[in-house]
């Protein structure tokens, strides 16, 4: 675990790797990351499911992101989701207030650009050394993604990316990220009724220019239209309860609160409380 400070607000994250506070004599941030994978979408029963997601251990559930209230919330349809089987890739899941949001793309130029937006996010800058730490740091953020990648089953993690809605002659650019996991851990499962697995959102990044543009509103969205495709009831993620920007966007977004951390994990070890939120999705 490790503390982070933005804007005097400290976030506390559970990474599914370590963090190192110094590199490696021999370190390079741009090691080739290209490695082949089959992607698959298959339906079936989820009874009958026997393996699990093995990229984040139950404690490494509780990763919190950065959320920056980005003027979101209802409104809109938004829902145009396409599916290709060609490669395996979400093609459209929304396209809503400038933003389309799609699955990633595991090519090296898109996984670093997502891996500097989270790094962005969640980055301190130091006095010393600067710009070395934060090579180091977004370094690591590429390493988690690509474990998490090679470890989980295609139709049990996603990573969404948002970019901007441009004309065929223009660049898109990346401006937000989202995590989409399949866990069932019990203590959440004892919130969900009729449920033996759920979505669990995570990681949701937003390039600091484009924030407060409904760009997490619209990756949120996305989430919802991942958990109907692949048939799960329910969405859950975590928000710190002093953070009242994150919590009205989720809140804006269908979320409700329905527990919270023991006392004893804030009051004796000193971390902030969170709060468990869960919103339920229309498979019809």
């Amino acid at each position: 675990m490790f503390f982070l400070h933005h804007n005097s607000i400290t976030i506390s994250m559970e990474l599914p790797w370590t963090f190192t506070p110094s590199p490696p004599a021999n370190f390079n941030l741009f090691l080739s990351i290209k490695t082949p994978r089959i992607l698959f979408v298959k339906k079936v029963n989820k009874s009958q499911r026997l393996y699990n997601c093995t990229s984040v251990s139950s404690s490494g559930q509780q990763v919190q992101e950065l959320v920056v209230d980005d003027g979101g919330g209802g409104g809109g349809d938004g829902w145009g989701g396409k599916y290709d089987d060609g490669d395996g890739q979400f093609s459209n899941l929304v396209k809503e207030h400038g933003w389309q949001v799609r699955r990633m793309v595991e090519e090296d130029d898109e996984m670093r650009s997502v891996a500097n937006i989270q790094a962005e996010a969640f980055y301190e800058p130091v006095v010393l050394f600067n710009d070395v730490f934060f090579q180091f740091f977004q370094a690591e953020v590429l390493s988690g993604l690509i474990y998490r990648l090679r470890n989980s089953p295609p139709d049990r993690y996603a990573c969404l990316v948002a970019e901007t809605i441009t004309s065929d002659s223009e660049e898109k650019q990346l401006v937000g990220v989202v995590d989409a996991t399949v866990f069932r851990d019990a203590s959440v499962l004892e919130h969900l009724s009729g449920a033996d697995e759920y979505l669990y959102v995570s990681g949701i990044a937003v390039l600091r220019n484009f924030r407060r543009k409904k760009v997490a509103s619209v990756l949120l969205k996305s989430c919802e239209m991942l958990a109907r495709f692949w048939g799960y009831k329910y969405l859950v993620l975590r928000a710190y309860e002093d953070d009242l920007g994150a919590r009205t966007l989720y809140t804006n977004a269908g979320y409700k609160i329905v527990s919270s951390d023991p006392v004893w994990t804030t009051s004796w070890i000193g971390r902030r409380r969170r709060v468990l939120m869960i919103k339920q999705c229309n498979l019809t």
